[in-house]
Formats: structure tokens, C-alpha cells, sequence
């Protein structure tokens, strides 16, 4: 079984990348949802590969993936938890 994935940064300026980044792990928790954190703060090289997988040049965390698959960012999760469709959004079910 592959697992979630989720490039996050843990140094942000930005409120709303911090907010974004807690309701996906909070969100991931209720549903019971082991994920992986990867620090794209940590090294460029992790931010770039981040950047190459979503083939988005300025995307910003939170994106998430199951295993290589990518989901989505964090609009796209929103919209999948307003329409109750969280698993489908994983690729889970």
C-alpha cells in the first residue's frame, strides 16, 4: 500500500500556508490517515523536486500525493472535503 504524502514547510511567512498545512494533517487525522511530512524548507533540492512533480514552477505547499500519484494541492483537497470525497481525492478507495 502506498502512503500519503505531504511537502509542507516548516518555516513559512505566510499565515495562510500554515493554516492550509494544519487543516490537511488535522483533516488526514479525523479520517485516521497515516501520511509522511516532507520539509521543503529543509534543502532547494526538495522544493524543486516538489515543484517538478506537480510540473507547477511557483507551487506552494501544501501538495499531496499517494506515493509518486499526485492529488493535488490544497484547493483541490478543499474542494474534495466540501464534497465529502476525501478518500476519492487520495486515491484510496
Amino acid at each position: 500500500m502506498s502512503s500519503i504524502i505531504i511537502y509542507y514547510t516548516s518555516v513559512s511567512g505566510s499565515r495562510e500556508v500554515k493554516q492550509r498545512q494544519e487543516e490537511v494533517t488535522r483533516i488526514l487525522d479525523t479520517y485516521k490517515i497515516k501520511y509522511e511530512l516532507i520539509d521543503i524548507s529543509i534543502s532547494l533540492k526538495v522544493l524543486q523536486e516538489m515543484r517538478m512533480k506537480v510540473s507547477t514552477p511557483k507551487a506552494l505547499p501544501p501538495q499531496i500525493f499517494n506515493g509518486q500519484e499526485y492529488c493535488g494541492d490544497f484547493e483541490m483537497f478543499h474542494k474534495a472535503k466540501e464534497n465529502k470525497e476525501i478518500l476519492k481525492f487520495l486515491k484510496i478507495e
